[in-house]
């Protein structure tokens, strides 16, 4: 966080605050309101200077500009109150916010009714100025530890990721809002258990696949970004820009994009027209970093000059690129399709390896391997002495043998008093599980591994 963005953001809140005041204070046209106004529109145009735009979120007690905790909330006093009980909790203010539609925003926020929940959807509609509600961010404040909570967290983005491509779909734009919020909510989710919340993208919904692998790719993409050392906002816009690389597809044919058996040549080379529509489509949605249509262009392009859009030579790609298609390769092999069977996580693995260096950078394909392992957390297991296990932790040195969690005794019982092994150390003992056997199909078990580790 620099110490100048800061403190202008910082600024801007005291502006906001003072013209809020003065504006209670006295009647209109009083020249200490016009005052405070000019000084408002100058914090803004300062910090529009850095971005294309300024959010200010209310999250439990706290102000948040952007991505930065400010503030308290009882610094705006019972006004912020009025706010959330409005139903706003998030203000979006775009470059090129005139004095006048300040002006206008303000009188709207002064007049707002905190008897009528429906106060933000009948909020008049300003150029530059978008209001609505904080939704992921308020269901993940605090700590995000347990994998029931995790689940939850992964299920709403799930469902959040559906009503984005329709609005993608009807309105030609993906709601950014809505997007940023939930990314904001599985990156912090990401940083407080990175693990569990990679578990959840072994979740296998047929039915929803694009919005699930929207999310997966996402959340591998910020699981890969994290463990680079990425934080903070740019770990966000990675994972805005692998959540949105697909959006293009909204312009698909459905009979193609739907297609039950593989594309044939000329289907295929529509279905290659999404990276050109997705880009285009975010290039003109607001509030987007401009990360995110490069990366929706560019996620079919390979280090090798091959991929597509044909004819499209880049010297290097954007490591959010790279990221990004390491996270969709995996997802999609790994996703069972009417015309194609889920591969195994080996061999998963192996075709990125075999591409290490020609199509993928081979530093980040290890780097995947290792946080990926070839056994992901999460999955069910059999082990080599027969035992049925949930895989907790991976072990770098050998991906094959690692951390589970023993949950049916060999002779097929549940075990009351589950109990955990590290594969990698087998001890002396013959009788000990030593390696895993084979891969497991959960839909076979009357309970869900993921609560059970």
């Amino acid at each position: 966080m620099s110490a100048p963005r800061f403190q202008l953001a910082d600024d801007l809140l005291r502006r906001f605050a003072a013209s809020l005041r003065s504006a209670q204070l006295y009647s209109p046209g009083h020249p200490i309101i016009g005052r405070n106004l000019d000084a408002l529109s100058s914090a803004f145009q300062l910090l529009h200077s850095l971005q294309p735009a300024v959010t200010i979120g209310l999250v439990g007690d706290e102000v948040i500009v952007d991505d930065m905790p400010m503030a308290k909330a009882d610094t705006f006093g019972p006004f912020v109150r009025r706010l959330q009980q409005s139903g706003i909790e998030r203000m979006t203010i775009d470059r090129g916010v005139t004095l006048d539609e300040i002006a206008e925003f303000l009188a709207a926020l002064m007049a707002l009714d905190a008897r009528d929940p429906g106060a933000a959807t009948a909020f008049p509609p300003l150029p530059h100025v978008r209001v609505g509600r904080v939704s992921v961010e308020q269901r993940v404040a605090g700590s995000v530890t347990d994998m029931a909570t995790i689940k939850r967290l992964y299920s709403d983005a799930v469902t959040l990721a559906s009503e984005i491509w329709d609005s993608a779909e009807t309105e030609g734009h993906p709601d950014a809002t809505a997007a940023r919020s939930m990314i904001d909510g599985l990156a912090q989710a990401v940083a407080q258990n990175r693990t569990a919340l990679l578990a959840l993208t072994t979740l296998k919904n047929y039915d929803n696949y694009t919005f699930t692998h929207m999310v997966n790719v996402s959340i591998l993409t910020m699981g890969q970004a994290r463990g680079l050392g990425v934080d903070g906002p740019l770990l966000r816009e990675f994972g805005l820009a692998a959540l949105m690389h697909d959006i293009g597809k909204v312009r698909t044919p459905l009979e193609v994009l739907n297609k039950p058996d593989a594309l044939t040549d000329a289907e295929f080379t529509i279905m290659k027209r999404h990276v050109v529509d997705g880009a285009e489509i975010l290039r003109t949605t607001p509030d987007i970093p401009a990360l995110v249509p490069i990366v929706a262009f560019e996620h079919h392009l390979r280090i090798d000059g091959s991929g597509y859009p044909s004819g499209v030579t880049r010297p290097s790609l954007n490591v959010g690129t790279m990221l990004c298609s390491i996270a969709d390769v995996y997802d999609a092999m790994r996703s069972q399709r009417h015309y194609q069977q889920a591969f195994p996580t080996d061999r998963i693995l192996a075709v990125l390896k075999r591409n290490d260096g020609t199509q993928f950078d081979q530093h980040l394909v290890r780097r995947f391997v290792q946080l990926i392992g070839i056994y992901p957390v999460g999955n069910l297991v059999r082990l080599n002495t027969g035992e049925i296990a949930v895989v907790m932790n991976e072990y770098a040195p050998d991906p094959y043998r690692p951390h589970v969690r023993v949950l049916i005794d060999r002779d097929g019982s549940r075990l009351d008093a589950p109990y955990e092994v590290n594969l990698w150390d087998p001890g002396d003992d013959p009788r000990r599980p030593g390696a895993i056997a084979a891969p497991v199909d959960p839909a076979g078990y009357a309970f869900d591994p993921l609560l059970l580790m």
